[in-house]
C-alpha cells in the first residue's frame, strides 16, 4: 500500500462525487457507482447509505479491492474498515461538505446505518 499525494487528497476531497468500482474474484472491475466522499486529515472515506446490506459495500468487503475516480484522479484502492473513533468527525465532514443539499439527503449518509458501513480508501501502488 502507499499514501495519497497532497494533490490527490485535495482533488478527490473537493470533488462532489466519486465513482467507485469493486473488484470481482477474477480481477475485473464491476460497474462503478457514484457516491459521496469526504476527506479527514490525510485519509479519504466513503459510506454506503444502504448500510452493510448495500451491494457495492458487500462487494467491497468481500474483495477489499477496487478502483475510484474523482476530481480527475483515478486510483486502485484497498478498502479498509474505518476506525469507529472517526465517525463523529466524518459526520461533521459530510454535513459541512454537502450542506447545500437537503438535510434529509445528507441525513442518509450520517445515519447509524451508513456510519456502520464506512470504509477508508487506501491507495494501492501503481504498476507499469
Amino acid at each position: 500500500m502507499t499514501a495519497w499525494t497532497s494533490d490527490e487528497l485535495d482533488r478527490i476531497g473537493a470533488a462532489d462525487e466519486l465513482r467507485i468500482a469493486t473488484r470481482r474474484r477474477d480481477g475485473s472491475l464491476r460497474r462503478p457507482v457514484t457516491i459521496w466522499v469526504v476527506r479527514h486529515g490525510d485519509d479519504l472515506y466513503v459510506r454506503s447509505v444502504n448500510g452493510l446490506a448495500g451491494r457495492w459495500h458487500r462487494n467491497a468487503e468481500a474483495s477489499h479491492e477496487g478502483h475510484v475516480e474523482a476530481g480527475g484522479v483515478a486510483r486502485d484502492v484497498t478498502f479498509v474498515d474505518a476506525d469507529p473513533a472517526v465517525a463523529d468527525a466524518l459526520d461533521a465532514a459530510y454535513r459541512s461538505k454537502y450542506r447545500r443539499f437537503d438535510a434529509s439527503i445528507v441525513g442518509t449518509v450520517v445515519s447509524p446505518q451508513a456510519r456502520a458501513a464506512t470504509l477508508k480508501l487506501v491507495p494501492r501502488a501503481t504498476t507499469n
